[in-house]
């Protein structure tokens, strides 16, 4: 594992979503008043479109983007457009990570051997936004996505920004399912428990972390469920700094 050290953790100036749209919403619109604030000083952002939802090509997401950061008075640069992408990332005033499939988005991270730089601009402070599958990639590894693995990854290991794996699109086991015999989202967290020890964070839908001063802070108006171990899962109310559970990660040191 590469868990960072106390004095990286003071430095983070990340949101990471669930989801980039809650139901009935538009794109981002539900982080809006956080997202003016996160990037204030930012007129250029790189987009990183590589998971690809659906399948849509990386100027069609690119442009979905950009249109919602016009608001914001930000001009988005899709990655795919660059020749050097690290360079790129090295100078970045900030970075947005979009969802889609995290196989997907994992395997071109290596193949760009994006992981490095960018966990190195995190770090530093850069600011960072991700969204699903690029929220994903800010846990420890991927191994807690609810994604097919529609292509080959050389790594589960992702950028260790935080000491926990993230769950998105978290969903509770329904009372109109009760007759549906396939496994709960808790069903396979919890399969996930038995091999790996690493805790995992559930967000659920409109749910996201925002660090602000050295704090992890739950936000959104759902509590979230953070599987520490098969006998210890716990219920998070919104608004809980994360950090305070840090002893209860300590297993990464």
């Amino acid at each position: 594992m590469i868990y960072h050290n106390s004095g990286e953790i003071d430095k983070l100036n990340v949101i990471i979503a669930s989801t980039s749209t809650v139901y009935g919403g538009q794109y981002l619109a539900y982080l809006i008043d956080d997202l003016s604030g996160h990037f204030k000083d930012i007129d250029e952002l790189i987009f990183i479109p590589y998971a690809r939802p659906s399948g849509m090509t990386y100027d069609a997401y690119t442009a979905v983007a950009a249109r919602f950061f016009e608001k914001l008075n930000i001009a988005v640069k899709g990655i795919h457009k660059i020749d050097n992408v690290q360079k790129a990332i090295e100078k970045a005033q900030a970075v947005f990570t979009g969802g889609g499939n995290t196989f997907l988005l994992v395997k071109k991270f290596y193949e760009k051997n994006l992981f490095p730089v960018l966990r190195q601009r995190i770090l530093e402070g850069m600011p960072y936004l991700g969204t699903s599958a690029g929220s994903n990639i800010t846990g420890q590894t991927m191994q807690t996505t609810n994604d097919m693995p529609i292509v080959k990854v050389p790594s589960y290991q992702t950028l260790g920004i935080f000491p926990f794996n993230i769950n998105p699109h978290y969903l509770d086991p329904a009372p109109d399912l009760l007759k549906h015999m396939g496994e709960t989202r808790d069903t396979r967290l919890k399969e996930y428990l038995h091999f790996n020890k690493v805790p995992v964070v559930a967000l659920r839908e409109g749910s996201y972390i925002q660090t602000i001063a050295g704090k992890w802070l739950l936000k959104g108006e759902l509590s979230a469920r953070i599987y520490f171990s098969l006998d210890n899962i716990k219920e998070v109310e919104s608004g809980t700094d994360l950090k305070i559970y840090r002893d209860k990660f300590r297993i990464l040191e």
